[in-house]
């Protein structure tokens, strides 16, 4: 059952499912909480889980131009304050994750642990930015075809074969994103700034997924992020790029227990 909570004159939607500590589950670009369907499942055996659609993405409207980290983290507290819980584990997916590290900022008293999948704390490079501004102006002129190509990308060449019906799941979410709020989240991801500061300071654990086929988070950016961490860990997954947590969710589930477990008993102390 999908709930909704107020936030800037618009609805958040997010699902809620399980009891016990709290596990937050932030999808990426042109996902949306759907992305999450066999983590909900596994997870909520053993904790609450709060999986939610970011603003632009899935049932939840864009808000304006301009989608912020910032904004979209203060999105994410609207909806935890509305249900009432304070502490969590927050696990984010690539834009996602930098959303995970935008709330760890703006509200560090809440975090119990941050599971970063395929996601990085630094900020764009300006080869990057240029990049973003190239496939702005391509998706304001063919947005489908962008958006086919993207998710094309995402996955090893493997998955076409092996599960054509997950790739298409993922290709259908990213079909029903408008135009507009694609631009947004690019502008957004874009403009984000580093928050390496956050993993230096960070006194919880902070967990790594990594992809050693990712194109678009190279893995060898993440082992300098881990040393400034005091409480790190990893997960290489060899074989996969940058949808491997859902290429692989078996082994990737697990290690969210493992690491969600630890982190409510504060077995990294």
């Amino acid at each position: 059952m999908v709930h909704s909570a107020e936030f800037k004159k618009i609805k958040v939607h997010y699902s809620d499912t399980g009891k016990g500590r709290v596990i937050v589950l932030l999808h990426g670009f042109l996902g949306s909480h759907k992305i999450w369907n066999e983590y909900i499942k596994k997870l909520s055996k053993k904790f609450r889980v709060i999986a939610i659609d970011l603003p632009g993405h899935g049932e939840t409207p864009s808000i304006g131009y301009y989608h912020s980290m910032e904004m979209l983290a203060q999105s994410v507290k609207a909806v935890l304050d509305n249900i009432g819980v304070r502490r969590y584990v927050i696990v984010g997916h690539s834009m996602g994750g930098y959303t995970a590290l935008a709330f760890a900022e703006l509200y560090p008293e809440n975090i119990s642990g941050i599971c970063l999948i395929h996601s990085t704390a630094y900020a764009d490079s300006e080869e990057k930015k240029k990049e973003r501004e190239r496939v702005i102006k391509l998706v304001k002129k063919q947005h489908e075809q962008f958006v086919a190509e993207m998710i094309n990308s995402l996955f090893s060449p493997e998955s076409f074969s092996k599960i054509p019906e997950e790739v298409e799941k993922v290709k259908r979410i990213a079909a029903s994103i408008s135009k507009q709020s694609i631009i947004s989240s690019l502008e957004g991801m874009k403009e984000r700034k580093s928050r390496e500061l956050i993993l230096k300071f960070a006194e919880y654990p902070v967990l790594f997924i990594v992809g050693k086929k990712d194109t678009i988070i190279h893995y060898e950016t993440i082992y300098p992020q881990m040393g400034l961490c005091k409480y790190p860990s990893v997960v290489m997954m060899e074989n996969y790029g940058h949808m491997g947590f859902y290429e692989s969710p078996k082994d990737t589930i697990i290690e969210l227990e493992l690491f969600a477990t630890r982190c409510f008993r504060k077995q990294f102390e």
